[in-house]
Parts: structure tokens; sequence; C-alpha cells
């Protein structure tokens, strides 16, 4: 759970540097949200037999599940905005 939460804070510095721009939150909000891909990715993952805990794998899913809550948290904050 530590590991995860810790390549949770690499994913979203990863997801900041594939979706750059202005995060409402900023920073911790987007490393946030990259744990929670983290967490997401390695659920999914790991329970649908698609990787272990040190493939690589895991990091790449990681990551595509840090882009995919930033999408929908921008959609999301962009909405009530308006």
């Amino acid at each position: 759970m530590l590991w995860t939460l810790f390549i949770g804070l690499l994913v979203g510095l990863v997801a900041k540097l594939i979706m750059p721009g202005r995060d409402p939150g900023g920073w911790i909000i987007t490393m946030l949200l990259g744990v929670a891909g983290a967490f997401v990715a390695n659920f999914i993952g790991k329970n649908l037999g698609w990787y272990r805990d040190v493939e690589f794998a895991g990091f790449l899913a990681s990551v595509f599940g840090a882009v995919l809550i930033l999408i929908i948290y921008r959609l999301v904050v962009d909405k009530k905005r308006l």
C-alpha cells in the first residue's frame, strides 16, 4: 500500500507532464489524482490478472488511470465554474 502511494505520486507527476495546463487545485491535487489513478489501476489490473506488483505494465496502467481521472476532474470542475 505504501509502495502504491509512492508510485501514485510519481504517476501524478507523469500525468501532469502528459497533460500540461492549469489545473484547479494545482500540482498537489494533480498528484493526489495520480495516487487515485494508481490505486484504481493497481486494483483492477491485479484482480483481472493483467500484471503483478513489480511489472512495468502496472506503472503504465497507473499513468493511464491518472490521466483519465485528471480528464474527468477537469471536465467536472470546469462545468461547475460555468
